[in-house]
Formats: structure tokens, sequence, C-alpha cells
């Protein structure tokens, strides 16, 4: 389950629509708030003080006026008549809401559920005027409460309007509403009672802007002044192109890589390397506590010549300030045979994803790239958790190019930013999205089409047609997130299979790289929602996962393969005299587990 976010005029037309149901009004800003209140505890608590800290504690700490922030300025609409407003809030989060039993909320019989999640009703007679209620958790965790009302008097209305923030919604509480503004999953169970109740859609997306607690973090893998966390990625034709980068500690502000072809620099003639200066920016994170600035530099090296070994090294120009030299290989100018390693979800256990990615790296060194299909770490605006993640890929990602997909873990905050900050990508993706979200490349005779299924298909089908249907590669291949065909229960992407799925029958796309969905699955060939014969007439898809959390294993008419409780990579062994491709999946221990062959 996701949210499909609109931008551009899209967003400019929908604001200027709600523009009219807007609140009016100022009010004190939750976010600044908070802020406030987090950089007070980071000057006056100690380390132990601030990982023990509880709700109580939390909440005594506040001045009055931040608590009454916190309790009334988070969600603000008008009623036009008295009603009985009911909060639905996560049965799971016991001491959150803090201000319901301060503001004189009770707690009722009622509930309602959405999958797992219980919200348990808590209500209390307001009259006609404007409402306001608090942040959703300090705690931190659960969903996001909802907000009902209700008229007192029988037979009598209520309307809602003036809401703040204005991207709150209003509408009708029945079967089949989408309870947040934000997201797009429906209610089909709503109780009698509720039904017909006006309802303020909140923004699932804002259920932690109220959180104090696990705020401070401390990564284990603090920043050094020689360079770390090297890795390669492509923001130009893989032909010619290849981009560097790495970070140090905050002391070091320049950068540069030094790099030759392989040829040249173990020539006796000890040719000296050429050498070019990286743009340093700093990457922060203010929460993190033992280290919350580094570093981030780049270099894109442009005019390399194809299928070419270099050696390269990265460091701060001085004379001791360099790496040893590592390699990278640029695509080669015709279509030859080749090899790619594609993996899913890494995103929980970094520490076991790297022993798999060691072992296959170590059993196919001749790998040319990693493509990782989305959800690349946990928490994608917390740093600590990239930190981890480049540690345990250290002398691979350096060596290898990885192509990286945007799962929804990576838009944790509402946007990507942190993953743009560290991987400089294409951008050659469709205008109607952001740049680098979606993006596409030839090798030899394949062509690679990487999607943003955390965006609107839609945005992206017109750029998808134009990519597939003008590629003279023989071989097609698709990453994006958010399964088409889903090993789980009820995870299915409508909007995806809607916009996309057709376009692959059309064009004829070989393979379709998922990741989301924690269970390992390789589809029949499909066209059409049905069995093809062969995959000569139909798409694969498949969805893996190489972390360490996993999802049961759903029943499906198109499971031709599935797996549960397995971390896999996937070798993909491209071969042109045929054409033919060899398909195999491994786990961590080079076992293999799942195979099978397309030939054209």
């Amino acid at each position: 389950m996701h949210r499909w976010r609109w931008i551009g005029m899209v967003l400019c037309l929908w604001v200027a629509t709600v523009a009219s149901q807007a609140h009016v009004g100022t009010h004190a800003s939750i976010h600044d708030t908070v802020a406030g209140i987090l950089d007070r505890f980071a000057r006056t608590k100690t380390t132990n003080e601030l990982k023990q800290m509880k709700v109580p504690e939390a909440l005594a700490l506040i001045t009055p006026r931040e608590r009454e922030i916190l309790g009334s300025e988070h969600v603000l609409f008008r009623l036009s008549a008295p009603a009985v407003v009911t909060v639905l809030k996560d049965a799971r989060n016991t001491n959150d809401p803090y201000w319901l039993t301060e503001r004189g909320f009770v707690a009722r019989t009622n509930a309602v559920s959405r999958g797992s999640v219980r919200f348990e009703a808590w209500q209390k007679e307001f009259p006609a005027g404007e409402v306001g209620l608090g942040v959703n958790s300090v705690a931190g965790g659960g969903e996001h409460y909802l907000v009902l009302a209700q008229p007192t008097v029988a037979g009598q209305t209520v309307e809602i309007d003036e809401l703040y923030p204005a991207t709150l919604r209003a509408g009708t509480f029945t079967n089949g509403i989408a309870p947040y503004a934000d997201m797009d999953v429906t209610l089909t169970n709503v109780p009698p009672e509720f039904v017909g109740a006006r309802i303020v859609r909140t923004l699932r997306d804002r259920r932690e802007d109220g959180r104090l607690l696990g705020i401070f973090r401390w990564t284990d893998h603090r920043s050094k002044d020689r360079p770390e966390h090297v890795v390669l990625t492509w923001s130009g034709d893989p032909q010619t192109t290849q981009t560097i980068q790495w970070r140090t500690g905050p002391k070091v502000r320049h950068g540069y890589v030094q790099y030759g072809r392989a040829v040249d620099m173990n020539s006796p003639r000890d040719r000296r390397p050429q050498r070019v200066k990286a743009v340093t920016e700093p990457l922060k994170d203010e929460r993190l506590l033992n280290d919350p600035v580094v570093n981030r530099h780049t270099v894109s090296l442009s005019g390399l010549d194809p299928g070419t070994r270099y050696l390269y090294s990265v460091g701060d120009g001085t004379r001791d300030g360099w790496q040893e030299y590592q390699e990278f290989i640029t695509a080669p100018a015709g279509n030859v045979p080749f090899s790619f390693i594609y993996m899913g979800d890494a995103q929980n256990g970094l520490d076991r994803w790297g022993s798999l990615v060691q072992t296959a790296f170590r059993n196919r060194p001749d790998a040319a790239f990693y493509l990782m299909a989305g959800d690349l770490v946990n928490r994608g605006a917390q740093r600590d958790d990239w930190d981890s993640f480049f540690h345990n890929a250290r002398t691979i990602f350096d060596r290898r190019t990885l192509v990286p997909v945007l799962g929804n873990h990576e838009y944790q905050g509402g946007e990507p930013k942190m993953y743009l900050q560290q991987f400089a990508l294409m951008r050659n993706g469709p205008k109607e999205i952001p740049p680098e979200r979606a993006y596409s490349f030839r090798y030899s005779d394949a062509q690679f089409i990487i999607l943003d299924s955390n965006l609107a298909p839609s945005l992206q089908t017109n750029w998808l047609a134009q990519e597939l249907s003008t590629t003279k590669a023989t071989w097609k291949f698709v990453a994006y997130h958010h399964p088409a065909y889903s090993s789980a229960e009820g995870r299915q992407n409508e909007s995806v299979v809607e916009h996309w799925t057709p376009l692959f029958d059309q064009y004829h796309v070989d393979l379709v790289l998922q990741g989301h969905d924690h269970a390992y699955l390789r589809t029949f060939p499909m066209k059409g929602g049905q069995r093809a014969e062969t995959p000569a007439k139909g798409t694969v898809y498949v969805v893996a996962t190489s972390g360490t959390k996993f999802y049961p294993q759903a029943k499906h008419d198109y499971t031709q393969v599935g797996m549960t409780n397995v971390a896999t990579y996937q070798v993909l062994d491209i071969q042109i005299s045929g054409p033919r491709m060899n398909y195999r999946a491994f786990d961590i221990d080079g076992v293999l587990r799942d195979q099978f062959v397309i030939e054209k």
C-alpha cells in the first residue's frame, strides 16, 4: 500500500481548487515547535537520558505553550453546527495522543479496523465553530488517527470546512472511503453507527510530526578524514561515462579523482593519471548526534573509451590523501555477452545483506553491475541506515556500478532527499516527474528502464511507451519497486497494472524486476493478465528480497515459483549468439534456488 504523489501542474491545479476551503488564520508551527524542543533536549540531556526518555518525562520537560501547540494545532477545521467529534486512534498507541484525556475526550467501545490495525473511538461534544486537534504521537509509531463529526441533535446536519492544513480533505464516512488524503487505501468495514458521518481525511504522512522520542540516533560508522563509502553510478552513457561518489568527514572540504586506462597506468612509461575535482556538498542529519555532518564528493567522468578497464583513486588532492586504486569497466561499444546481478529489498539486517552481496561478488566477479529494486535501506531519511548500507557493501560498489531504484522507504519523510544526495543518476526520464526518479540506459544489446512506482504511474506512461517503442535492443528489462504481480495477499498495485503492464505486453518486455513484497516470486509468462505459452509470448515478473525481513507467500494462479524466508541474489547472463538469457537465483550460501531460460 502506498500513495501516489501528484506534482507540477497537477499539484498547482489541485491547490487552486481547494484554496477556497483552506483554513483562515495564523497558527503556530508544529514543525518549529518540535524542532525547538528537540534542540533543547540535545543541549541539556546526556546520551543515556535521551535514550531512556519516556513519554511522561518528555511532556514534563516542555513548556505549557509547547504543550498547548502540540495538543491543538495539528489538525484544524470548522463545524457548521454542534457535533460529536470522534477521534479514531491506533489502539497500539497506548499513551498517544496524550491530549485526548486532557481535552476531555472519553473512550468508547466503538472501533474501526483496517487490516490488522484497530482504531479505538474517543469522543467529545463541540459547539459550532473551530476545532483544533493535536499531534498523532509523541512516542512515534502507529497509524495517524481519523476524525469524524456527527450532529449532536438528531435530524440536523453538520458540515466541515476551513480545514488546516489545506491539504486535508472532508468527506462522508462510508464503505469504500479513503481515510487519508495522501494514501489510496480504502475502508470496507465501516461500522453502521458511523456510516454517514462527516470525516476529516487526515495525512498519513504527518503521523510522526509530533514525535519527541527515538528521534536522536548514533551511527556505528562515523565518518573519517579518509575517503570511504565509495560508490559507482551512471549519470550518462555507460559506454563513455562513469560517476564516482564518496564521503569524508566535514574537515575534508575538497575531493579529487585521478584516473587512467589500466593499460596506460600499468605501462612502463608511467603515464600520469588525469585528475578531476569533485563537487563537494555537505550531507546533514542533525539528529545523528555523534556524526551530524559529512561531506559528499561527486565526480562524473566523461569522454571514456567503451569496453575499457580504468583504474581510479579518490582523495583530497594531497600527496598522502589518496585511496588505493580501484577499477571500473565501461560498457561495451557493441553487442557482447554480459551478466548483471539483481536484488530486491535489502532494507533490514544490512549486516546479513552484506554477507549475501559479498557472496554474490565472490561467486560472480564478472557481473557488470548490480540493480537493486528499491528499499535499499529501512529509513531513507536517516543517515545511519545509509552508513550501514555502504559499510556492508564496501569493496563492491566501488568496483561495480550500482543501479538503484526508488522504494517507498527511500521516501521516508515525503521525499527521497538523502537518496538523491548520495546517488548521481541519469536525468533522461519523464519530464512530468522530478529528474533521477526514473531513467533508462542501454548496455550491450539490452535496454534497461527504471521507473518510480511511488509516483503516479500515469505520469510516466508516455515516456515508458516512447522508450519501449524506439529501442532497437533485443532484450528489454524494466525495474520498479511495487509489484504488478504480488507475492503477498492484498498488495496488488492496480495503478501499475493499469498503466504499465499493457505496454509490457505491447512491446514484449522480457523481464520485470520488482521488490516491496518480502517473499520470492516468479510468475508464469504473463500477457493480458493471463498465462502465456512461453516467455517468448509473455513477460516474466519477479519479486525478490535480499534482506532479513520476510512476508508470507500467498497462493496465486500466476505463481510459477514461490519461496519465503529466504534472501536471494539473481544472476542474469545475457548471451548474444542465440540469443539466450540464463536466469539463476542463489541464496546467501550460494545455493541455487531457482532458474529458467528465455530464448528468442
